[in-house]
């Protein structure tokens, strides 16, 4: 679906005014997408959040928000493996009136930029509609989205339905400690949360699967590799451990589970994953590498205990390399999310609606469905916050976590719209849309 141009059923007014104005701010959305996209806020290893900060105070200030930093201490998020570098800055930008407060959660953090792009990473390329760089899709394009909604509601004195929170996190892609968990567990979040990291899909969230990163590094014993005297091969003792941990892969990706699956799965169930990341070791032909990592990702489902997937990691490991001659075997966990499990509540009905207004899905089109993608909303599950709104700009093509990453302007508009929709005490009242909603889907029953 692409951007819809008639104005929302039982809009009126000011709404439809600041509706159609959104259309018409496409310059700025595009030059607000394009400053965000040129900050460096790749994690590993998560040096840039302080610049972040900076300028997401500069494009908020001028909306009359009010902000505090809070930073993740160190001992919490500073991995292993020393992958994890900078202040943890995460930004609260709070505007108040007395209302009860949403608060809409960002992630700053990106996968870092890799290889096989065709253009810069970190700078924003336009063709036609469509919009690439890191970070367009997952997530910066919705933080442009929200900018342009709340320029809307300003310009046409919008009343709000909910004093907006934006909480700007750290560390989402895989971290220890990722920023919003400690917010959370600060009791730093208020009201309803409505999390940004979703895609622009007519989708009831039903929960996600969680994420380990296991890094293991094998200590051999350089030398000549024309005449490795007492030389230990690190790449080489890591061979049993990779045959291992493929033989772990096929059998962990026959376990399914009960979340239902995207659509775009085509029926089939969502299954457990492991993955062979990354590997590094070695520098040249005539030396024996000294020291050889491996990263490995492990999905897992929200059936499937935290505690049994690490013991079967470690035991994976341990046995494969029982006779080594590797000198040691260091494993160190450098990333977890948790999973999340049925977020809904009783706000779903109006995000819903305004979803569907904003990007012209009809009610009918909704759909629940979880994914073995993660998310660091597990963590703010456990500290207590159940029900969590889910919506953004991924969709199955636009290359999120890989090269040439994209948005389109069509996205934006749409997502700026919902949540213009979404914050504004009108859309409530025309036409009862979450009521409507609930209706049609048998919310509450």
């Amino acid at each position: 679906m692409g951007e819809t141009s008639s104005t929302p059923g039982g809009c009126s007014g000011r709404l439809a005014q600041a509706w159609d104005a959104i259309a018409a701010d496409t310059t700025t959305i595009v030059d607000d997408l394009s400053r965000l996209v040129s900050l460096d806020t790749s994690f590993p290893p998560g040096d840039g959040y302080t610049a972040f900060a900076d300028l997401a105070e500069a494009m908020l200030a001028p909306l009359g928000f009010r902000f505090r930093r809070v930073s993740v201490p160190e001992a919490h998020w500073r991995a292993p493996d020393g992958s994890a570098r900078g202040e943890r800055v995460n930004l609260i930008a709070a505007r108040r009136s007395g209302r009860p407060a949403c608060s809409l959660y960002y992630h700053v953090d990106t996968v870092p930029s890799g290889d096989g792009w065709s253009m810069s990473p970190f700078a924003l390329t336009r063709h036609g509609d469509r919009l690439y760089g890191r970070g367009t899709a997952d997530m910066k394009g919705t933080i442009a989205a929200t900018l342009a909604a709340l320029r809307a509601i300003d310009r046409f004195g919008l009343e709000l339905a909910f004093d907006p929170l934006l909480l700007l996190c750290t560390d989402e892609e895989g971290g220890l400690y990722p920023g919003i968990r400690y917010l959370a567990e600060q009791g730093l979040i208020e009201g309803h949360l409505l999390s940004f990291n979703g895609g622009a899909a007519p989708r009831i969230w039903a929960g996600c699967f969680g994420s380990i990163d296991m890094l293991v590094r094998i200590h051999g014993r350089g030398a000549h590799s024309g005449d490795p005297v007492g030389g230990i091969n690190a790449a080489e003792e890591t061979i049993p451990l990779l045959n291992a941990l493929m033989r772990l892969k096929a059998e962990v990706e026959t376990r399914t589970s009960a979340l239902p699956p995207p659509p775009h799965w085509q029926g089939r169930p969502l299954h457990a994953r492991l993955t062979i990341a990354a590997m590094h070791g070695g520098h040249k032909g005539s030396s024996l590498p000294a020291r050889f990592e491996v990263l490995v990702n492990r999905r897992y489902a929200p059936e499937e205990p935290f505690d049994a997937v690490m013991a079967e990691l470690d035991a994976t490991i341990a046995q494969a390399m029982a006779g080594s001659r590797a000198l040691e075997v260091e494993t160190h966990l450098v990333g977890h999310l948790a999973p999340v499990s049925d977020p809904t509540g009783p706000h779903w009905p109006r995000w819903q609606a305004a979803v569907g207004q904003g990007f012209g899905y009809p009610p009918s089109a909704f759909r629940a469905w979880g994914s073995s993608t993660s998310s660091d909303m597990g963590f703010v599950q456990q500290a207590g916050i159940r029900e969590i709104l889910l919506g953004g700009l991924s969709r199955p093509g636009s290359n999120t976590h890989a090269p040439d990453e994209f948005t389109t302007i069509a996205d934006l508009v749409a997502l700026a719209r919902a949540v213009l929709l979404y914050l504004s005490r009108d859309f409530g009242a025309a036409g009862s849309p979450e009521r409507r909603i609930a209706t049609d889907q048998g919310v509450g029953q």
